[in-house]
Formats: structure tokens, C-alpha cells, sequence
């Protein structure tokens, strides 16, 4: 009898909260493949990362190839795009293995996240600088910077609203006399703690937005619905198979379209978490006060 089923891992490895790309497009795959890594074979997580690594430079070389042809070359931008997306699967796949074999390690993860900044960062420059030199339009060169800006921003961001949400529970622990509080998910600053289905029995969510969430949620869909993930899937993999328009149409592709939609919708979305946080701080501010005012009151002593 195998030793890990798909149970096992979904159980142990799948988030409860993750992209909507990742729940659809990628999980369905990778955990069955895990499962067979996991029982078949001893490969370990830095061996997938490096697969993945593989697999992304395969995919920068065929956005390339248009640029060496003079031509759009939609056969080439199809198949680095079907490259991308399976080396994502593998960048999903060594996390999950180690989870599931505790085989991971600080080192490991560090690599991982190299390796997929690396991998995205020179598929997507060698995309837009490939499509600039096959068809000579330079809004392909102005368009790459804006992209890096946007991928930057979205690092800055996630990371400066994760250090102060801790930063504000910690706080309020110290104030409180509490232990400090150990991390949770909700500190992801694409999940919320307000972001949770309905229990069964509770009343149903009343608004449209609160039915559509409940229901994103039940399948671990989280409302935040353009991550680093979607805007990564868009520009190197959305994009890229836009060029198949060019066989029914004078239209080459709408990889520019692609890449100012997925800008525009991760700004938007990058808001969204601002705001969010924006009003975290006006709740810390408020319980800082509360606890500051009991603190000030002297005990009572007894009779």
C-alpha cells in the first residue's frame, strides 16, 4: 500500500487559503504528481527547485527564439508559456514534498524563492525585449520597467504590511501582559482574519460581495484575487498564448494588453491591502488607548 495518498496530501500540504491560479490551474496536477514523487522515487525538494530552474530557462529561450526569427512566432510563445506554467508546478511541488517528508530546510527555502525570482525576472525581460526586437515597437521596452516595478512593489508592500501587523500584535500582547503571539496565517498579508466561510448554521452572508467571498473561501479561494501569483501566470503565461490570435487575425497578440491589465489589476489589489491595513492601525490605536487607560486606573485594594 503506498505510504502517502492524495489525502495525505492534500491534508498536509495544501494551504487553506491560497491563489485562485494555484486551486484551479496548478494543485489538481502537482498533487498527484507529489504523490507519486512522494511513493515512487528519492527526489528531494532542491532537486525539484532546480527542475523548476530548468524548466524557466527552457521558457526564456523559447520567448526569445521570435526575436532571432523577426516574427511573432506564436508556435515559440506557446510552448515557453506551457514550460512556465509546468516549472510553477514543480516551484509548488518541492514545498509540498517537503512538507509531506519533512525533508525541508531554512536553506531550501531561501533557494526556492531565488530561484522563482530569477526565473520569473528572465522570462518576462527576455518576453517584452524579445517581442520589441521581432516587431520593433518600442512600447515592448517601456512596458518591461513598468513591470519590474510593479513585481518590486508588490514585494515591498506584502513585506512591510507583514512586519507591521506583527509589530502591532506585539504591541498590543506587551500592553495586554500577554505572551507574545505566535505567527498565523492571517499575517499573510493577502489573507485577512475577517476572511473566514461561514460556520454551518450561521446566517447566511447578506451582501454580494460577503456571498461571493463565503463561497471563494469554501474552496480555499482567497478574495484577494490578483496575487504575485496571477500577475506572474498573466504576463508569462496568459500573455504568451495570446499570439495564437494572430492565426485568425492581423493582430499579433495582445501580449501588451495582457501585461497593462495585470499591472492595473495588482496596483489595484496592492491598494486593497493598504486600506486593509489602514484600518488595522485605527483598531490598534484605539485598543492602545483602552489598555493604556485600564493600566492608568490603580488597583482597588480589598476591604
Amino acid at each position: 500500500m503506498p505510504r502517502f495518498t492524495l489525502a495525505h496530501v492534500k491534508a498536509e500540504t495544501y494551504k487553506a487559503r491560497d491563489a485562485w491560479w494555484t486551486v484551479f490551474l496548478v494543485d489538481p496536477l502537482a498533487g498527484r504528481l507529489v504523490v507519486w514523487t512522494a511513493n515512487r522515487t528519492n527526489i528531494t525538494p532542491n532537486q525539484l527547485t532546480l527542475g523548476a530552474g530548468v524548466l524557466g530557462l527552457l521558457s526564456a529561450v523559447c520567448f526569445a527564439v521570435p526575436a532571432w526569427e523577426g516574427s511573432a512566432g506564436w508556435a515559440w510563445l506557446l510552448l515557453g508559456a506551457l514550460l512556465f506554467h509546468l516549472s510553477f508546478v514543480l516551484d509548488c511541488m518541492d514545498g509540498k514534498i517537503a512538507r509531506l517528508k519533512g525533508t525541508g530546510s531554512v536553506f531550501g527555502s531561501w533557494v526556492d524563492f531565488v530561484f522563482d525570482r530569477i526565473r520569473f525576472f528572465g522570462c518576462v525581460m527576455t518576453l517584452l525585449i524579445g517581442q520589441w526586437a521581432a516587431t520593433g515597437s518600442v512600447a515592448y521596452l517601456i512596458a518591461a520597467p513598468v513591470v519590474v516595478f510593479f513585481d518590486l512593489l508588490r514585494y515591498l508592500n506584502a513585506s512591510q504590511v507583514a512586519k507591521t501587523r506583527r509589530s502591532m500584535k506585539r504591541a498590543l500582547a506587551a500592553a495586554a501582559g500577554e505572551a507574545e503571539p505566535a505567527a498565523t496565517a492571517e499575517e499573510d498579508p493577502e489573507n485577512d482574519a475577517a476572511d473566514a466561510p461561514a460556520a454551518a448554521g450561521a446566517s447566511a452572508p447578506t451582501s454580494l460581495y460577503a456571498r461571493v467571498r463565503d463561497q471563494l473561501l469554501r474552496r480555499r479561494v482567497r478574495p484577494h484575487l490578483f496575487s504575485g501569483i496571477e500577475f506572474e501566470m498573466f504576463l508569462c503565461v496568459v500573455a504568451p498564448v495570446t499570439a495564437l490570435i494572430s492565426l485568425v487575425s492581423p493582430v499579433e497578440s495582445l501580449i501588451l494588453p495582457v501585461a497593462v491589465f495585470s499591472c492595473a489589476a495588482l496596483g489595484f489589489f496592492e491598494a486593497v491591502l493598504v486600506a486593509r491595513l489602514w484600518k488595522e492601525t485605527r483598531r490598534f490605536e484605539t485598543r492602545s488607548r483602552e489598555l493604556a487607560a485600564v493600566a492608568s486606573v490603580p488597583a482597588t485594594s480589598g476591604s
